[in-house]
């Protein structure tokens, strides 16, 4: 069957490259253009593009589908099915009425809960004890398409967005590869979505890094967790502000206010929570390194 695929990131590479290596038939490869990155601003390839040109597949970066050029190009090549994982840019009808058997999305989260750019950090911000792959037709309403199959996978206690990214990949990428082999078969199921109980997952930003101490602990970590690897948590200590990277919970109590500092032990630096205690056990200052807490503080004393 003949398959143009679209994706960008790191996950959509994973799933590009299994349905490569299962021997489907990729005609075109579409992700987005080309972006600016670190303090040289040289022109970074996404994963998905890296992955493409190293197999000799062809690549396609149009900045709009509005382009009538853009989609005669796509026209021409002719698909049976549109396989589409995080490209990063919303689809008009146009695009989806090309492929003879339509258009499929791998979406990280377990649908119709946390529709929208952020679903796998989401999980983790909304406390969430499982999430999950869904595969799905795309139609116009963002993740609002029926239901072809749902994969779920529990969330580990101390599991980071990064992390929980890695094994949804994994998921994501052998859903896509039955999908399309049911598909094919003319086996594929098709659900509607419950609408009613739709959730969001928005774009996450740096406005949402700064700890809130007067959380309970177990929220004040699902906090740091879920915004790994960007946009990272913060917290100002002792006037001074840094990057927290893993926050534990010490199973103590104290009636000191939130953000208190408490004590410095081997373990990291202890912070009172709403009715807890928390030890920050890695972070960053401002120009410095990731590092353990204790390391750091033992080199740069902070008043408690």
């Amino acid at each position: 069957m003949r398959l143009v695929f679209m994706g960008t990131p790191e996950i959509a590479k994973t799933c590009l490259q299994a349905i490569y290596e299962a021997g489907h038939e990729i005609i075109g490869v579409y992700t987005k253009q080309d972006t600016p990155k670190n303090r040289g601003m040289k022109l970074t390839m996404s994963p998905v593009k890296e992955f493409a040109l190293a197999h000799d597949l062809p690549v396609f970066q149009p900045k709009t589908f509005k382009d009538e050029a853009v989609l005669s190009e796509l026209r021409a090549l002719k698909p049976a099915l549109l396989v589409v994982v995080a490209y990063g840019k919303i689809l008009p009808q146009a695009v989806l009425d090309i492929p003879e058997k339509g258009a499929i999305n791998m979406h990280a989260s377990i649908l119709p809960e946390l529709r929208g750019a952020g679903p796998v950090q989401w999980s983790i911000l909304n406390h969430c004890k499982e999430t999950g792959v869904t595969a799905m037709y795309l139609s116009a309403g963002m993740d609002e398409g029926d239901i072809i199959e749902i994969r779920k996978t529990p969330i580990d206690p101390m599991e980071t967005g990064a992390e929980l990214m890695e094994r949804i990949a994994v998921i994501a990428a052998g859903l896509a590869c039955d999908t399309i082999a049911a598909i094919e078969a003319g086996t594929a199921a098709r659900t509607p979505q419950e609408h009613d109980k739709a959730t969001y997952a928005p774009m996450l930003s740096k406005d949402m890094s700064p700890i809130d101490w007067s959380e309970p602990v177990r929220y004040v970590i699902d906090h740091v967790r879920g915004l790994i690897p960007w946009p990272v948590a913060t917290a100002e200590l002792g006037g001074k502000k840094f990057k927290i990277f893993r926050v534990e919970d010490t199973g103590k109590k104290t009636e000191k206010a939130p953000g208190t500092l408490l004590a410095l032990t081997k373990q990291g630096l202890e912070v009172a929570c709403g009715g807890g205690v928390a030890v920050i056990r890695e972070l960053q200052a401002e120009g410095g390194k990731r590092m353990p807490a204790a390391d750091y503080f033992r080199g740069h004393p902070i008043a408690l």
